[in-house]
């Protein structure tokens, strides 16, 4: 029979550190991980473009393309803009990803920082739980070639530069008509996203594990319509009106790609997944409670 408390997963021996840029708490914390993690033999990289500091000698500064390459386990340190902002870039890797909260909500940064150090080394020995989270890949096709491309954890959004401008367009779904609309734009959301853009639009919350995919119309000019689920592994394919101009689709809301006229958004589920590791204990209704103000037992 295994030890009490024998790890339950492989153990981690090379760390990359990602801390956000312009928070004296994010870099507090990301000075006290890294002299903890060289204290204990851990080899570690430390993201280039993070904040000056002064990091122990035996940390690298490495590129986020080399953390997704040598590391085994990325440490991101700040809020979940943060997070999203690498998940984009270290899921196309074979490395897991955990989150200290240095941000706001910190639906993917759970890990507390008064006690993310001994949470992390516990969780290096092999001591936590694993989940897939999965993203989106859009493209935008002109005339059967794609011009422009990315992915997103959180949402892809169809939307105007102009303000309080509706839209006209058409959705399929693995190459069935959906609907046709007028309205604001359209969030294409993960489970993941369900609680960020989409839910602020009323779309439903997905429990994380899920293979689904939500369509939720922003300010639809009718009074029917409403958001809808599909499977996860579903083909999107929106066709905009060709007057309607300037438009956009956002990634996650760092990343914009302009549609020109013309061009129709494809948008599928990426191939590479993200290893999100929560430490022992984590549960996932528990933070909804916490950053979605709901009651706690009535008894």
């Amino acid at each position: 029979m295994p030890k009490a408390n024998a790890p339950t997963n492989p153990p981690f021996s090379v760390i990359g550190l990602l801390c956000k840029n312009d928070s004296e708490t994010a870099l507090e914390t990301l000075l006290h991980i890294s002299k903890t993690l060289v204290a204990n033999d851990y080899r570690v990289l430390a993201d280039a473009s993070g904040p000056c500091a002064n990091l122990p000698a035996a940390v690298i500064r490495s590129s986020l393309a080399e953390i997704g390459e040598q590391a085994e386990l990325a440490i991101v340190i700040g809020g979940d803009g943060k997070m999203l902002g690498a998940a984009r870039e270290l899921s196309l890797h074979n490395i897991a990803v955990i989150g200290v909260n240095r941000g706001n909500l910190g639906f993917l940064t759970d890990l507390a920082p008064d006690d993310a150090s001994a949470q992390l080394l516990d969780v290096l020995k092999g001591h936590y739980d694993v989940e897939q989270r999965f993203l989106l890949d859009a493209r935008i096709e002109q005339g059967g070639k794609t011009i422009h491309s990315a992915n997103a954890m959180n949402e892809v959004v169809l939307h105007s530069d102009q303000v309080a401008h509706m839209l006209e367009f058409e959705v399929e779904v693995d190459g069935q008509f959906v609907f046709s609309q007028r309205s604001d734009g359209l969030i294409i959301a993960t489970p993941t996203g369900s609680t960020a853009y989409s839910l602020s639009a009323g779309g439903p919350i997905l429990y994380p594990g899920l293979n689904a995919i939500t369509l939720v119309p922003m300010f639809p000019h009718t009074l029917s319509s409403r958001p809808i689920v599909v499977g996860g592994d579903s083909a999107i394919r929106v066709r905009v009106a060709p007057d309607d101009q300037p438009l956009h689709i956002s990634c996650d809301g760092h990343v914009k790609l302009p549609v020109p006229s013309g061009a129709e958004i494809y948008i599928t589920r990426q191939r590479h997944a993200l290893r999100l590791i929560h430490p022992k204990g984590y549960n996932y209704y528990h933070v909804l409670r916490n950053k979605l103000n709901w009651g706690s037992r009535l008894f």
